[in-house]
């Protein structure tokens, strides 16, 4: 799923091209992919975009009159833009934006269709879509502290929580916390106020490290791989491969759709964090310890 920095750089490409033109056609290629009825998409054909901004993972797309589209990507939704009249057919298209420079494109890899466009009409019907979690760029340690003790979860769930945190997903949790040199599932609760701190240094480091790094890469183009495993991360969709820190396989908890990647060895002092699955599946054969399996 496309998180901050993915979002952020969407929307740095985007708004040199298409601030300030009239959209000129709006096309909903896939009718699930449109949840709002009122008011129609076609609505905000003819209106000039005023606003293109970030609402946690979501992309908002603001014009005249308090017009709002709200792109959320999802797992697979990615955006396309296209020139010179080239078209994206096919099912991979769900609907599409025409501009006076370019076609904007929402598209889904898969089968299974999560990614959304919602079209709502004033600011208050736009914050119901603002789930309140606090932006960690914006803010320092003590407000930082304050979100994150609000509620006792492991780390994992509480950095990726939209409530607590804006922005952030399991991509970017697993590398904060590697960086952070704290285990998934440690507790909120019982965090010392150094470990807090360390955290909220490497959530910001981390996200604005990557921001930058994407930005570099994409340079004046527009983001055409959008993917959730990259190259130069640390632990995320690197299992059994070095970390870089201590050469330490990396490792994994699945769970559902999910899994979450960690260093043994530089966030959980070389204790196994226990797999739903397969330490089920093994029972008393489960490995304790990293050098169990070393």
């Amino acid at each position: 799923m496309p998180e901050l920095p993915d979002v952020t750089v969407y929307i740095d490409r985007l708004q040199p091209r298409i601030v300030g033109d009239e959209i000129r056609g709006a096309r909903v290629h896939n009718p699930f992919v449109l949840r709002t009825v009122t008011p129609p998409l076609s609505a905000v054909v003819g209106r000039r975009v005023r606003s293109v901004s970030r609402l946690g993972k979501r992309i908002v797309i603001g014009t005249e009159g308090e017009m709002y589209v709200v792109v959320h990507l999802m797992i697979a939704g990615r955006l396309r833009w296209r020139e010179d009249g080239k078209a994206i057919g096919g099912k991979l298209a769900q609907a599409s934006i025409e501009f006076p420079r370019g076609t904007l494109y929402l598209t889904e890899a898969g089968s299974k269709r999560r990614a959304s466009v919602h079209v709502v009409e004033g600011a208050d019907a736009l914050r119901a879509f603002d789930r309140g979690g606090l932006e960690v760029l914006d803010a320092d340690v003590n407000d930082f502290a304050t979100r994150l003790r609000s509620e006792n979860h492991t780390l994992k769930r509480a950095l990726t929580d939209p409530r607590l945190f804006s922005g952030i997903g399991n991509a970017y949790s697993d590398e904060i916390l590697h960086r952070a040199r704290l285990s998934p599932l440690a507790l909120t609760s019982r965090l010392t106020d150094e470990q807090v701190a360390q955290l909220h240094q490497a959530t910001q480091a981390t996200l604005i490290g990557w921001t930058e790094r994407l930005r570099a890469e994409v340079g004046s183009g527009f983001p055409e791989k959008v993917t959730a495993f990259r190259d130069g991360m640390a632990v995320h969709g690197r299992y059994k491969l070095p970390c870089p820190v201590c050469g330490t396989p990396v490792q994994r908890i699945r769970y559902a759709d999910n899994e979450t990647n960690y260093c043994a060895r530089c966030q959980t002092n070389g204790r196994l964090l226990a797999d739903r699955a397969m330490s089920r599946l093994l029972k008393q054969d489960w490995p304790r310890s990293i050098d169990d399996v070393e």
